[in-house]
């Protein structure tokens, strides 16, 4: 392949990433709570804004901005949005909530719906989440059913073709165990994780610009590992709830570590010395954006908490970015032993620099 050629291919690459470079961390994810307490059914539901605003308009005066009055304003008609599209089906009668939803923003650009239905089921229930069929394919919502005594007694992962759980109500006023049909929190979740490396072009990115000057296996294997290592360790902290940063604050970085590391490969050249160490400090910074996909949704799974969900999403996202660097990394070492391996990197460099400059921008001022 001539030099030329090979650049172009590299170039239809980065073009593909920039087409996507709005979604850069896609939403795809929300939930909701089922309570079932002595009087009364409480359904809570988090969803990010971004799902939200596509459907439920809060920019009333189309200044390209969302002011917090806005938000305000906008409350009744997410409340209504999603009371149309959740259905409650009670022993046999679908019911509506007994007022309008109660509706909270947080920091992390979440939207927080509390409904209340009456009555308490006596014999089986069901919940039904239309919503999904709005979404984006693939967005997925963890639901889960607790007693009244706070214990989880079902939970599923619902799915665009698989939006609702149904269940029997045992005597003492839980869902029968052998009633509900669940999916598997570990599978469904490690799913998510590879997903969520394969959609989230930042942190692939970041990813790339490490390997890009990579020349054989065993750099390559020091990078991946230290990244790993780093993230996990992050997920881990976000997990038992050690160590918490805002979104704000995580997001923007990321953009910026992406930066840094194409502005190094530029300066440096081929045969930065230590990046692995490099890898592991933006590496737990990246972890904190790996564990907000869960942790702002309030998402957990029975004793073990937000635990098992992040165990299980961090090997996905293992495999996911195992999968990635088994198929870019020759084509990386075929192109670094070129003659025209320093344009390449160059080259690769400078468009690396101005996705992660766009991120950085839309992140902090946009």
């Amino acid at each position: 392949m001539p030099a030329s050629a090979g650049i172009r291919v590299w170039l239809a690459l980065a073009l593909a990433l920039l087409s996507g470079v709005a979604a850069a961390h896609a939403p795809g994810l929300s939930s909701i709570e089922l309570a079932l307490q002595a009087d009364r059914v409480v359904a809570k539901m988090t969803f990010a804004l971004q799902d939200i605003e596509a459907f439920s308009p809060m920019d009333t005066d189309l200044d390209a901005e969302v002011s917090a009055a806005e938000r305000e304003a906008a409350k009744p008609a997410v409340a209504k949005l999603l009371a149309e599209q959740t259905r409650v089906n009670i022993d046999g009668v679908d019911v509506q909530p007994t007022e309008p939803g109660i509706v909270n923003y947080d920091d992390q650009n979440n939207a927080h719906v509390e409904f209340s239905y009456q009555p308490t089921p006596k014999r089986q229930f069901s919940v039904q989440s239309k919503f999904l069929a709005w979404l984006q394919d693939g967005h997925q919502q963890h639901l889960t059913v607790r007693d009244a005594a706070g214990n989880q007694v079902a939970e599923k992962m619902l799915r665009r073709d698989d939006d609702q759980l149904q269940a029997n109500v045992g005597e003492a006023g839980g869902a029968e165990a052998g009633s509900v049909h669940t999916g598997s929190t570990f599978s469904d979740f490690f799913e998510l994780g590879v997903e969520h490396i394969l959609t989230g072009y930042d942190h692939l990115l970041f990813l790339f610009a490490l390997l890009a000057v990579t020349h054989s296996f065993w750099p390559a294997i020091k990078i991946v590992t230290f990244f790993t290592i780093a993230h996990s360790i992050t997920l881990a902290c976000a997990g038992l709830n050690l160590v918490d940063l805002p979104s704000s604050f995580v997001e923007p970085f990321i953009a910026a570590t992406i930066v840094y590391v194409a502005v190094e490969n530029l300066v440096r050249g081929e045969h930065p010395k230590g990046r692995q160490w490099l890898t592991f400090g933006f590496g737990l910074i990246h972890g904190f954006g790996f564990a907000s996909v869960l942790r702002e949704l309030d998402i957990s799974s029975g004793d073990s908490g937000i635990l098992l969900p992040l165990l299980s999403f961090n090997l996905g996202i293992e495999a996911g970015q195992i999968a990635v660097a088994s198929i870019v990394l020759p084509m990386i070492w075929w192109l670094n032993n070129k003659p025209y391996a320093d344009k390449f990197l160059k080259g690769c460099s400078v468009l690396v620099c101005l996705v992660g400059a766009y991120w950085f921008i839309e992140r902090t001022l946009l």
